[in-house]
């Protein structure tokens, strides 16, 4: 039988992937690249980028594209039997990563060009990746004893299935909960197109009435703007017990004793490796330079914002009291009467924002920005296959004609797929025999579907994480550097990633950039100056609550890997309790169990590094600000964007590229002036 994951030439032909193509393709490529490497190693004694590092990067390319289209569809389609063998995969996939990183013989061929005469002749993409290599050889234990390096093979793999079921706790435990609604003056205060949505998803799983679901769409207008406080209760309870012992599920898919053995084993691979815990394991392959330096950055925004932060919540408090008679605000009730006091004061929402931000039109004002930023056009394609009617493909050409990159867009909710919003990897570009291979990249978002003949409107909320996306997919596709290893995304610092993806948000807040596409979905009109002046001045609206809400995540994640002590475990629940009373202003009811699915720590690629948000920020405001000195299409300024971060990936490291585009160091300045916390220059 053939099989599709064998044969990839060009894009996934997912409609042809089936689950018992995956473990086979997998076992099998695997079994090649072993092969080869034993190959390399044997034809060769002296050793150079062509008949070593190039055949590498080849077999890891030849891995990747297949496993890329079964991780994704995984996330955006799972079901029993594909997410049975996506799991069967993960540590096989685990031990063979692990084997190549203690590979003596390999680890020998590196340190030889890294030590051989050609080194110094290579260019700076080429230097990064054998650098990296040599760095990624220690970190998967090429220096311990064999006993040691079993141990720790033996943890990686354990990892990969314990983070993937974390995962798929979090997911089934969102699919199982819904809550259904027959009598429509229960739904008052929701605006229509909740209401509409939730008919919708009634109609289209048989019921009758109206269903709510945990999926963001369906949850986030409940908990803003529904008069039924019971409803409130209801569905805000089974949001934050989810895949735990509090959730209505009576802890089916409970990840307590998940999130203890992830942290555990964690911790050890890192003392393994001679880090005194994981978050200085973490910072290995980071910008931070230290644990110290993360715990100052995080508490000094924490000390600059909390008290900001205690006036907003006391500001909503009052106005529940004095408007609303209400004396004693629950976890939720705070997002309720925060919209009512946003809508008093500033008389706008993101209701009345949404008929202007319908679904085409933003794309293509997305598109006209990239284009008079870059000097790049982009196309959507047809007949490409996909793994959902939904989803569109597109190709990014620059202005002399040549094609740069392409991408799925799969936007909306729907069951079975997971939450959030995310970019990944589908191509790397990397230099192959037959001429340069094309980036691709997966961008992935879950927006309120259109209802009925209308087009998807999306809040303003959600345009900023499409552009927020489109950053990252950006940073992917328009690398210029010829080496999968540090092309696009790949090499570049986690802390440093965000940088190009919340650089994009920028554009969601200025007139100019706006009157290209937030037109009225019915008129055709712009914004009005009016409404326009409302959102600026409610841009900042319980921002320092919103700074001290991510501090808490990034603390509790930092401080979660630094200070586990296997004589106590990781006190998982506690710990978080205790930072909640240091920097957060809300502490939310006894029942909540939110850690139980963060999965950004648990089961994504941000332990011990979610303070990178906050880190990456910093970089972003800053590299905006030198658009607000110039304006914010000026090209000369968007060209030096592009050359100095965009296309070098990897390559070097993102300080010296920052330097590079903005000439000096990063200040803080710009992030305190963006968030409302400092002023801004007159």
């Amino acid at each position: 039988m053939s099989n599709p994951l064998l044969e990839l030439r060009g894009l996934p032909p997912f409609s042809k992937i089936r689950p018992e193509h995956v473990e086979s393709a997998i076992d099998e490529l695997l079994a090649r690249s072993r092969a080869r490497v034993r190959e390399v190693l044997e034809q060769n004694t002296r050793y150079n980028w062509d008949n070593l590092v190039d055949p590498m990067e080849e077999m890891d390319d030849r891995i990747s594209r297949a496993w890329s289209p079964v991780s994704h569809m995984n996330s955006v389609v799972n079901s029993e039997e594909l997410r049975a063998a996506y799991t069967a995969c993960l540590p096989k996939l685990s031990e063979y990563s692990t084997e190549m990183g203690q590979h003596e013989g390999l680890y020998r061929a590196f340190r030889q060009i890294a030590d051989g005469p050609d080194y110094p002749g290579f260019d700076t993409a080429q230097k990064k990746i054998i650098d990296n290599a040599l760095r990624d050889f220690r970190l998967s234990g090429i220096e311990l004893d064999q006993q040691a390096r079993d141990r720790y093979k033996a943890i990686m793999q354990e990892l990969s299935q314990l983070t993937s079921t974390f995962s798929d706790n979090v997911l089934d435990a969102t699919n199982a909960w819904h809550r259904q609604v027959s009598d429509e003056s229960e739904l008052g205060g929701l605006p229509e197109t909740a209401v509409s949505l939730a008919r919708q998803t009634a109609e289209q799983r048989g019921l009758d009435g109206f269903v709510f679901t945990l999926e963001f769409p369906s949850y986030y207008p409940v908990m803003t703007y529904a008069d039924n406080r019971a409803l409130r209760e209801e569905i805000y309870t089974a949001y934050v017990t989810r895949a735990s012992d509090q959730c209505p599920n009576a802890g089916r898919w409970d990840n307590a004793a998940l999130m203890e053995q992830i942290i555990g084993l964690r911790h050890e691979a890192a003392c393994l490796l001679g880090f005194d815990n994981y978050a200085e394991r973490s910072l290995a392959t980071k910008m931070a330079e230290s644990t110290d330096q993360v715990m100052d950055f995080l508490n000094d925004l924490g000390m600059r914002s909390k008290a900001a932060a205690g006036r907003e919540l006391e500001e909503v408090n009052a106005y529940a009291r004095e408007h609303h008679d209400m004396h004693a605000l629950e976890a939720w009730d705070i997002g309720y009467y925060s919209e009512k006091l946003r809508q008093d004061k500033y008389a706008i929402s993101q209701e009345e924002l949404k008929p202007y931000f319908p679904e085409p039109r933003v794309l293509q004002g997305l598109f006209s920005i990239v284009e008079r930023l870059y000097g790049l056009s982009i196309d959507s394609v047809s007949g490409v296959d996909t793994w959902h009617p939904d989803v569109r493909f597109y190709r990014i050409h620059d202005a002399n004609g040549r094609l740069r990159g392409e991408f799925y867009l799969d936007l909306f909710a729907r069951p079975h797929k997971r939450g959030g919003a995310w970019m990944d990897e589908c191509i790397s570009r990397r230099r192959a025999p037959h001429g340069v291979q094309t980036p691709v990249a997966y961008l992935t978002c879950n927006f309120t579907p259109p209802i009925g003949d209308d087009p998807a409107l999306f809040t303003h909320d959600e345009v900023i994480t499409l552009f927020h996306e489109f950053g990252h997919g950006l940073h992917h596709m328009l690398t210029q550097v010829d080496y999968a290893g540090v092309s696009g995304i790949s090499g570049v610092p986690w802390d440093a990633v965000e940088l190009p993806s919340q650089f994009m948000e920028n554009w969601c807040w200025e007139r100019e950039a706006l009157d290209l596409f937030a037109r009225h979905y019915q008129s055709g009109a712009t914004i009005p100056d009016d409404l326009f002046q409302r959102m600026r001045r409610a841009r900042n609206f319980q921002s320092a609550m919103q700074m001290v809400r991510q501090l808490e995540f990034a603390i509790f994640d930092f401080r979660l890997h630094r200070e586990y002590d296997p004589a106590s475990g990781a006190r998982v629940h506690p710990l978080l309790e205790e930072v909640r009373r240091e920097v957060a202003v809300i502490q939310p009811p006894a029942f909540n169990r939110f850690e139980n699915g963060f999965t950004h720590i648990f089961s994504g690629g941000y332990a011990a590094g979610y303070y990178s948000y906050k880190w990456a920020e910093v970089l972003s405001a800053d590299a905006f600000s030198a658009f607000e000195e110039t304006g914010i299409f000026d090209r000369e300024t968007g060209n030096r964007f592009l050359s100095s971060v965009l296309e070098q990936g990897g390559s070097r490291e993102p300080l010296e590229l920052f330097v590079e585009f903005r000439g000096r160091e990063p200040t803080i300045d710009a992030l305190l002036r963006h968030s409302g916390l400092a002023e801004s220059p007159a």
